[in-house]
């Protein structure tokens, strides 16, 4: 008689958090993604690279990534309240589009 091995045997619950994991895979991606360009907006080359100008003794620098940080931290509050809501079953998940949409846009200190 036949036995199945049952460490081979996928369940619902396992595939599900299989595609929680992938769906968050893709936001972050798409979050990190947008964190980038917004900073190359300014000839950054990355998230990491502005933030990197906070105290620069170039005021444009400096005043640059002063914005971008408080923007950065209001950015990461809303997608982790996206997330929370999704996981929480309170909306279906976004597209990446409008997750990505409904960030609000940086302000940039005049040049």
């Amino acid at each position: 008689m036949w036995k199945p091995d049952l460490s081979k045997i996928v369940t619902a619950e396992q595939k599900a958090v299989e595609g929680r994991a992938t769906l968050l895979s893709a936001y972050k991606a798409a979050f990190d993604a947008h964190l980038d360009a917004v900073a190359q907006e300014r000839q950054y080359d990355s998230r990491l690279t502005i933030v990197s100008y906070k105290g620069s003794t170039n005021q444009q620098w400096n005043a640059e990534a002063e914005a971008y940080i408080p923007w950065r931290d209001a950015a990461l509050a809303y997608m982790f309240a996206q997330l929370a809501a999704v996981e929480a079953g309170e909306i279906q998940p976004p597209s990446i589009e409008d997750f990505i949409a409904g960030i609000a846009p940086i302000e940039w200190p005049d040049a």
